[in-house]
């Protein structure tokens, strides 16, 4: 397992469009997904200890953006022949024991990851009400293990910050996390 830090955020660069079919059997696009004040797409999977380590908390964090108008989608480019853990009926199984109110969907040819330049899971995009990135930071200082309760909230202020004014906040700390799994 090799650990990546993400690169800085590009400010304003525009949100990819995508077409790829979710754990709930529907197909979602960029324009599906956005929320009237933005969209947080991220990286993830289901095997990954950084993941893991924050799956709780994000799902909380996420409900509560959703009630400031940010809508997220989760997206798993491994390549689930090396990681059987990462397959599309594990997926299934992860969002719905974590109760996920967000899409979840596969990226097989791992082209969407790639045309964000993702590195990492997890890697989080923030985007605002016009898909402008504002946001290519850590959820909060969690690494393998969990941090403690009282950590900042590095994604969620960030994004309540997007929500309000459009913009995101100039200092941001790289997310960190497990390389994404590229097909050979």
């Amino acid at each position: 397992m090799v650990s990546l830090e993400t690169p800085v955020c590009e400010f304003d660069k525009p949100a990819v469009d995508f077409s790829l079919p979710g754990v709930d059997g529907k197909n979602w696009s960029l324009t599906n997904c956005a929320g009237e004040k933005g969209l947080l797409v991220m990286f993830i999977c289901n095997h990954c200890p950084y993941v893991k380590a924050i799956l709780n908390r994000l799902v909380r964090d996420i409900k509560a953006l959703e009630k400031l108008g940010i809508n997220t989608v989760a997206i798993m480019s491994n390549d689930p022949t090396e990681y059987v853990e990462d397959s599309f009926e594990n997926m299934q199984k992860i969002a719905r024991e974590f109760g996920f109110s967000f899409p979840y969907l596969l990226d097989d040819s791992q082209q969407v990851a790639k045309a964000y330049g993702a590195v990492c899971t997890p890697d989080f995009f923030g985007y605002n009400a016009d898909l402008k990135l504002q946001y290519r930071g850590r959820f909060d200082a969690s690494r393998k293990e969990t941090a403690a309760e009282d950590v900042r909230r590095d994604l969620l202020e960030s994004m309540q910050e997007v929500a309000e004014t459009g913009k995101g906040p100039a200092e941001q700390i790289p997310s960190m996390g497990c390389s994404i799994k590229w097909k050979e």
